[in-house]
């Protein structure tokens, strides 16, 4: 199949940044990239304008990064409150899953992607638990959630 080299204008996932020189199908280019304004064909003319959109490239990523340190500060400032219904023998109804994790802090007026909330397993015993957000592929925090247990002293008595 023919392959053509673009110049990328913007970010797009999964193919690459702004100031990217990347090889895609040449259906792609002509059909979506180029009349989209999302890429330039790479002539030796546009690979000269390269270095202009490596500078905006770094001014956007450095305003991300800024953004995504304070919104991990935000995020680690939360103590989110989850409550689980324990039946006989403290054996717990549901769990804590990174779903209603991602809707308290939708709640807080954090938005971020679910996917970004790392939670190996749905937590079902109470406690305080650590759970890792990635906020930026460079910028990580620790948001710490308490899950209380319901019903406790019925099944104790």
């Amino acid at each position: 199949m023919a392959n053509a080299q673009v110049i990328l204008k913007e970010k797009i996932e999964g193919l690459g940044a702004e100031a990217d020189v990347v090889k895609v199908r040449a259906g792609y280019a002509r059909n979506f990239l180029i009349p989209q304004g999302k890429a330039y064909e790479a002539t030796r003319t546009n690979l000269r304008h390269v270095e202009n959109l490596k500078a905006a490239r770094a001014q956007r990523e450095a305003v991300e990064l800024e953004g995504a340190k304070e919104l991990a500060t935000k995020i680690s400032k939360l103590r989110p409150k989850f409550t689980l219904e324990l039946g006989q023998g403290g054996k717990a109804f549901g769990s804590v899953t990174s779903l209603d994790i991602h809707k308290e802090l939708e709640a807080a007026g954090i938005k971020i992607d679910r996917h970004a909330i790392e939670l190996e397993k749905p937590i079902k015993k109470s406690g305080k638990s650590d759970v890792i957000v990635r906020v930026h592929p460079e910028v990580t925090t620790i948001l710490t959630i308490n899950v209380e247990a319901n019903g406790v002293e019925e099944s104790e008595g």
